[in-house]
C-alpha cells in the first residue's frame, strides 16, 4: 500500500501519542503526559494555530508533522513553520519524512505562502541528510531567552 499523508483526526489519539512520545524521547525530553494532552487538544481545536499531519502506511501511522502558519514581516507574507517531524524508527529511510515535507510544500503553494521553514538539532545528522536533499540550510542562528519578570 502507498504512504498516505493526511490531517490528524480524533481517532488517531493512541497512535499519534506513541509517535509524539517517540519524538520527545529522541530529543531526551522528560516524559510528561500533560504535554501530550495539551498538544492533542491543540491539534483538535480548529481555532488553535498548531495543526498536524500523520503518515500512514498499510493502515499503521508511521510519522507525524506538527506545523503552523506564521507571518514573515520582512518579506510581507506568511509561511509555514514545521515544529515537529518524526518517523517511527521501523519506517525510517522509507520516504516518510520527505513525504510529510512535500505535503507542507504543496499546502504552502496552494495557499500562496512564501516557504516551509524548520530547525533541527546540530546532532540530528540523519535528519540533516534528508533536509539537505529537500531544502537549503538557512544562514541563521537560533537563540532562546526565558521569560523575565523585569
Amino acid at each position: 500500500m502507498p504512504l498516505v499523508i493526511r490531517p490528524i483526526e480524533s481517532g488517531d489519539r493512541e497512535a499519534w501519542a506513541r509517535l509524539f512520545r517517540g519524538y520527545r524521547d529522541f530529543y531526551a525530553l522528560e516524559p510528561d503526559e500533560s504535554v501530550i494532552d495539551a498538544v492533542w487538544r491543540w491539534l483538535l481545536d480548529d481555532a488553535h494555530e498548531v495543526q498536524g499531519l500523520i503518515a500512514v502506511r498499510d493502515g499503521v501511522p508511521v510519522g507525524l508533522a506538527h506545523w503552523r502558519r506564521f507571518a514573515r514581516p520582512s518579506r510581507g507574507g506568511a509561511a509555514i513553520f514545521l515544529d515537529d517531524l518524526f518517523t517511527d524508527s521501523d519506517a525510517r529511510g522509507g520516504g516518510v519524512g520527505s513525504a510529510l515535507i512535500a505535503r507542507l510544500q504543496r499546502i504552502a503553494a496552494h495557499e500562496g505562502l512564501l516557504e516551509v521553514r524548520w530547525i533541527t538539532s546540530e546532532s540530528n545528522t540523519a535528519a540533516q541528510r534528508l533536509y539537505d536533499r529537500v531544502a537549503v540550510q538557512a544562514p541563521v542562528r537560533t537563540y532562546i531567552a526565558g521569560p523575565s519578570a523585569s
